[in-house]
C-alpha cells in the first residue's frame, strides 16, 4: 500500500513544469521508469549509489530452519561467533574427480550456489571421488528427477543421492539471517545502512537499540572496507545540520574519503553534514551549468555543487554557516584543485544573499548582452529551511530589470508532507516571494525521505518584479513631496 500511495504522490509531482497539462499512459510510464530506483519493489532493476542492503533470507518451505543459525542465539547482546555454529543435513553426489567440471555443469541449476559455502567437498573414504553438494531447496526428497538422471547416465555417473553432513558456521550466514535469529522474533531487523567512506551510518529503532553493538560488529564483520560502525542518536536539528552519533563497533575515527561523481571528498562526519544518496541530485544539477556560469551555493557544506561546478569552468561562490564545513570546504577545493575558481564565504544564509551575491549580481547584470550566454544560478539545499529565505530575493536589486534571460535561477530543495508535493513547495514559495510562479517553476522530486515525506527541488527564474525595486521617477522633488509607486502594488508610499 505504501508503494502504492508512493507512485500515486509522484504522478501528481509536476516534472519540471507546474503549468497544467495532458498527461499520456507513455510519459506517466517513463516518470515511473525515471524513479524505478527509489521505489521499492517497483521494478526489478534499481539502481543503487553508497545505500546498501542485506540481502532477504531465501524462504525455504521444505525446511525453514535450514540456513539459520543455532537458536541458542535468539537474545545475545554480546556477539559470540561461536555460538553460531550447526551441522545441517544436504543431498550430495558422488562422483570421480576427473568427471568433476562436467557435473557441474550439467546440474548447475540444481548444485549448491550459497556463497561462502563449497559445492565440491573431498570424499574421506576415496580420494579418487568427490562430494558434488546439491541445493537442498532443488532436491528436497533427496532423489533427482528424470531429466537429472539422464544427464548423468550420460556422463557415467550413478545418479544416488547421499546425504551430507555439512557445518555452518558464522562466516557462512548473512547478515539479515545472523539478526533476525537474534533479535526478538517478528521484530524489524536493520535492512540498510549508508557507507560514507570506512564508516557506515545506521538509524536504529528503539527496539534495536539493545542489540546495537552487535549489529554494527556483524555488518562490520560481513561488509569489507568498513571500520566503523555508528548510529545516529538525535535529529538533524541544530544550527549545522550535524547529528550527534555513537560508535558501535570499530575504530572511533570518523574522518573519511568519499568519491562522488568521479571527484575526491576528505570530511569529519561527527561535524559536517554529507548524504551519499544525494550523488545523483548533485549530478543533475552541476549538468544544468555551462562553462562560464556563475553559480552561488548558498548552503555549500563541503562542496558537492560549489567543487564540480569549478572542474566545469563556472565561476563559484560557496557559502556556509558551519565553521567546519567552511574548513573542510577550502581543504576540498584545494584538494580538487580548484581553490582559485571558488570564493568561499563563512556567514548565514541571509547575510551572504544580501552581501556578496547582491554585490555580484548588481555589478554583473547590467553588463549582460541580449548575446551573451551566461547564466545565474543559485542553489539553496537546507530543506528543512531553504524555502524561508526566499523574501530575501524581494528588491535585493534597484535599478532597471536586466534582460529577462539574464535573470538567476533558483534551485530551492524542501522536504513536504503534502498529498501533493509539488503544489505544496510552490505554494510556499510563492508566500516567500509575494509572487506567483504558475507557469514559470518547475519541481524534480529528488527522493522519498519517509513514508509521506518527500524531498523536492523546486526550480524558477527570479521574476523582475520580485528583484529589482525600481528607483522613484520623480528625483527632482523634494523628499518630503516625492511619491514612488512601487512596481508590483498599487498602493503610493511617501518617501521621507
Amino acid at each position: 500500500l505504501w508503494r502504492l500511495g508512493y507512485c500515486a504522490r509522484l504522478l501528481k509531482t509536476n516534472h519540471f513544469r507546474t503549468a497544467a497539462s495532458n498527461t499520456s499512459f507513455p510519459a506517466v510510464w517513463m516518470l515511473l521508469a525515471q524513479y524505478s530506483g527509489r521505489i521499492p519493489g517497483l521494478f526489478v532493476v534499481a539502481k543503487k549509489n553508497t545505500f546498501f542492503t542485506m540481502p532477504e533470507t531465501v524462504e525455504d518451505k521444505t525446511n525453514p530452519e535450514l540456513y539459520l543459525p543455532h537458536p541458542g542465539v535468539r537474545g545475545m547482546t554480546v556477539l559470540n561467533r561461536e555460538a553460531f555454529k550447526r551441522t545441517v543435513v544436504v543431498p550430495a553426489l558422488k562422483v570421480k574427480k576427473e568427471t568433476v567440471s562436467s557435473v557441474l555443469k550439467s546440474l548447475k541449476q540444481s548444485v549448491l550456489q550459497r556463497p561462502g559455502l563449497k559445492r565440491v567437498v573431498e570424499d574421506p573414504e576415496d580420494e579418487d571421488s568427490r562430494f558434488v553438494i546439491l541445493d537442498p531447496h532443488k532436491i528436497p526428497e533427496f532423489s533427482l528427477g528424470e531429466s537429472e538422471q539422464q544427464v548423468l547416465k550420460q556422463l557415467n555417473v550413478h545418479p544416488e543421492v547421499s546425504k551430507y553432513h555439512l557445518e555452518l558456521t558464522y562466516e557462512n550466514f548473512k547478515s539479515e539471517e545472523i539478526l533476525r535469529a537474534v533479535l526478538p522474533e517478528g521484530q524489524e531487523v536493520t535492512s540498510g545502512f549508508s557507507r560514507v567512506g570506512h564508516i557506515a551510518h545506521l538509524n536504529l529503532r528503539d527496539h534495536q537499540l539493545p542489540y546495537r553493538h552487535l549489529i554494527g560488529q556483524v555488518i562490520m564483520d560481513k561488509n569489507p572496507g568498513i571500520t566503523c560502525v555508528v548510529n545516529k542518536i538525535n535529529i538533524i536539528d541544530n544550527t549545522y545540520r550535524n547529528f550527534e552519533m555513537e560508535v558501535l563497533a570499530g575504530e572511533s575515527n570518523l574522518v573519511t574519503k568519499v568519491k562522488e561523481n568521479n571527484i575526491a571528498y576528505e570530511l569529519d562526519f561527527s561535524k559536517v553534514y554529507w548524504n551519499p544518496r544525494l550523488s545523483t541530485e548533485h549530478g543533475r544539477i552541476v549538468e544544468l551549468l555551462k562553462p562560464g556560469d556563475v553559480l552561488f551555493d548558498v548552503f555549500a557544506g563541503i562542496g558537492p555543487f560549489a567543487i564540480p561546478a569549478a572542474r566545469r569552468k563556472c565561476r563559484v561562490f560557496a557559502n556556509d554557516l558551519n565553521p567546519a564545513s567552511y574548513t573542510w570546504l577550502l581543504h576540498n577545493c584545494k584538494l580538487n584543485k580548484v581553490d582559485t575558481k571558488v570564493k568561499a564565504f563563512n556567514m548565514d544564509g541571509r547575510d551572504f544573499l544580501r552581501g556578496p551575491v547582491r554585490e555580484e549580481l548588481s555589478k554583473e547584470l547590467p553588463l549582460l548582452k541580449e548575446e551573451q550566454k551566461t547564466a545565474f544560478h543559485i542553489v539553496m539545499n537546507l530543506p528543512a529551511l531553504a524555502v524561508e529565505f526566499l523574501d530575501v530575493f524581494r528588491h535585493l536589486l534597484i535599478g532597471e530589470p536586466c534582460s529577462p534571460a539574464g535573470l538567476p535561477t533558483v534551485h530551492c530543495y524542501g522536504f513536504s508532507k503534502h498529498s501533493n508535493p509539488a503544489r505544496d513547495i510552490q505554494e510556499r514559495a510563492e508566500a516567500s516571494l509575494g509572487t506567483s510562479l504558475a507557469g514559470r517553476c518547475s519541481t524534480f522530486l529528488v527522493r522519498n525521505v519517509a513514508p509521506n515525506k518527500e524531498m523536492l527541488c523546486l526550480s524558477f527564474q527570479i521574476p523582475a518584479d520580485v528583484l529589482y525595486k525600481r528607483p522613484c521617477p520623480d528625483e527632482a522633488k523634494p523628499a518630503s513631496k516625492r511619491l514612488c509607486t512601487s512596481h508590483d502594488s498599487s498602493e503610493e508610499k511617501v518617501l521621507s
